[in-house]
């Protein structure tokens, strides 16, 4: 047996404790560091977690015993940070997005590739039980052949309850860029590449308020349209008609629906890592439910496969292509909002092939 991959976290911030839950529980894995401006925070983050050690980037860099940083700093500097980890020999797990523009994702990769490094990319949401039950529904043909989908993201905003939001309204966030990632992942991985986008867009109001938190009360101000709608074509007859939205008083999100030749599927909600799908054929008047099926585990699953890839020298599930042709969809959502024009998305990405039943993430391997 092989041992364990040594992981390092840069960013102690809200969602690292997501990932250290799972992290410090995956037996191929081991989190050895973690590291992030406010020293005391990545010391709390550590201690919490049972994670041997804590500091500044620079320290988490020098370690011989990291073999993978996941990068959870803000998304306006995902890229420059990726490219810190891969100078310091280390393979990259980023958060989403992977860059903020196509050009900062492709010298990425390129620097990689260089480098001899890999660089994935959440969401790893894809890879749980739910999504992958799904998904291999399309894949043997239960809706027969998949033509389109329709997914639906409306809430009033993360203001309300995130103590500090005003990253989240900013230039690389906004609905599009923060949740688009689930959405768009997964209908690619249910439909291929996409081609073609059309796409509107809005916004509510100009400022927001923190509803939470020490700095409840205080305004900030709205940089990014909070609402897109959009058309992405798939390739001949593929499409998905999508909708991003922070300005919503009725919530409804979660929404993910793929429409084939021979019946439809309602998937579970592409942020979460279980949940049933429910299955209608043509003529029924009920659904057929299909129970998620696989390990029920978290964020960190796209960590795991990501070493499992390189040990066996396979491509990734959750690769840096695929994340930068994600974010190209989204960048094009952007534009063609922006310009009233249809966008053509240049970029493809090789089909992902369903996750078998049993993989689990928290089994040792190797």
């Amino acid at each position: 047996m092989t041992a364990p991959a040594g992981v390092g976290v840069i960013g102690a911030g809200n969602i690292s404790t997501q990932y250290l839950e799972n992290l410090t529980r995956y037996a191929d894995v081991e989190v050895r560091f973690v590291a992030d401006l406010d020293l005391a925070r990545a010391a709390a983050q550590a201690e919490a977690y049972g994670v041997p050690a804590s500091g500044t980037v620079d320290e988490l860099l020098a370690r011989d015993d990291v073999d993978v940083v996941v990068n959870l700093t803000v998304p306006a500097v995902h890229a420059d940070v990726g490219h810190r980890i891969l100078a310091a020999g280390k393979h990259v797990w980023s958060e989403k997005p992977l860059a903020l523009d196509a050009p900062a994702a492709a010298a990425l990769l390129a620097d990689a590739q260089a480098r001899g490094l890999r660089v994935a990319c959440a969401p790893d949401t894809v890879l749980g039980a739910g999504l992958q039950t799904a998904l291999r529904a399309i894949a043997r043909g239960d809706i027969g052949e998949p033509l389109t989908a329709t997914t639906m993201f409306h809430v009033p905003g993360p203001e309300s309850w995130h103590p500090s939001p005003g990253f989240l309204f900013a230039r690389g966030a906004g609905p599009l860029f923060d949740m688009g990632p689930y959405y768009v992942t997964t209908l690619v991985h249910a439909l291929g590449s996409a081609t073609r986008v059309q796409a509107v867009a809005s916004t509510s109001r100009t400022t927001r308020v923190i509803g939470s938190g020490p700095r409840a009360g205080e305004v900030f101000d709205v940089e990014v349209p909070t609402h897109h709608a959009a058309l992405i074509e798939f390739g001949p007859g593929r499409s998905a008609q999508s909708t991003f939205s922070f300005q919503h008083a009725l919530p409804r999100s979660g929404f993910v629906e793929v429409n084939g030749t021979e019946g439809t599927i309602v998937l579970p909600d592409p942020n979460g890592f279980d949940g049933d799908s429910a299955l209608w054929r043509y003529g029924s008047d009920e659904p057929t439910v299909l129970p998620a099926q696989g390990a029920g585990y978290g964020r960190g699953a796209g960590v795991v496969d990501l070493v499992r890839s390189v040990r066996d020298g396979r491509t990734e599930r959750a690769s840096g292509a695929l994340a930068a042709h994600v974010l190209d969809v989204l960048l094009a959502v952007r534009d063609a909002a922006e310009t009233g024009r249809a966008v053509e998305i240049a970029s493809t990405v090789a089909p992902v092939a369903p996750l078998p039943e049993g993989w689990d993430p928290a089994e040792a391997t190797g």
